[in-house]
């Protein structure tokens, strides 16, 4: 069963843009334990929205997991831990916050009801509107 997720990145420390030209990632950095609980929850094929934070707030695309959670290399705290994940496909359009605080389909979601929370699961009808809205 795919599980459904939406990731944030300033897009000055990692952009979608860089995502794609580098093909791979690991996603590292997460030092909130919800958002870390929610990447030990991440399964290999499940798919996530890539979502630029703090100046443009707008998702870009659609990413996979490729390798489930692991010790974050950065840190000697095992208490952290990364995922893989690859590009899939960039959106149409980006969908952007403003956007999405007017779907009455996606007045539930995280990203509406928990802004700051880095690492978030989507139900996958949230998913599916915000996947048909960027690629509208």
């Amino acid at each position: 069963m795919t599980n459904y997720w939406l990731v944030k990145s300033e897009p000055g420390a990692y952009s979608w843009q860089q995502f794609e030209k580098d093909g791979r990632t690991i996603w590292d950095g997460v030092r909130n334990y919800q958002a870390r609980n929610n990447m030990k929850a991440m399964k290999k094929g499940d798919l996530v929205l890539f979502y630029h934070s703090v100046t443009e707030k707008q998702i870009m695309g659609i990413a996979s997991v490729v390798k489930e959670h692991y010790q974050d290399p950065t840190t000697d705290d095992h208490r952290w831990v990364v995922v893989d994940m690859i590009p899939e496909k960039a959106f149409n359009k980006p969908v952007t916050l403003a956007e999405i605080k007017t779907d009455q389909r996606l007045e539930n979601i995280a990203l509406v009801k928990q802004a700051r929370l880095s690492v978030m699961p989507l139900k996958r009808e949230a998913f599916d509107a915000l996947v048909e809205l960027g690629n509208s």
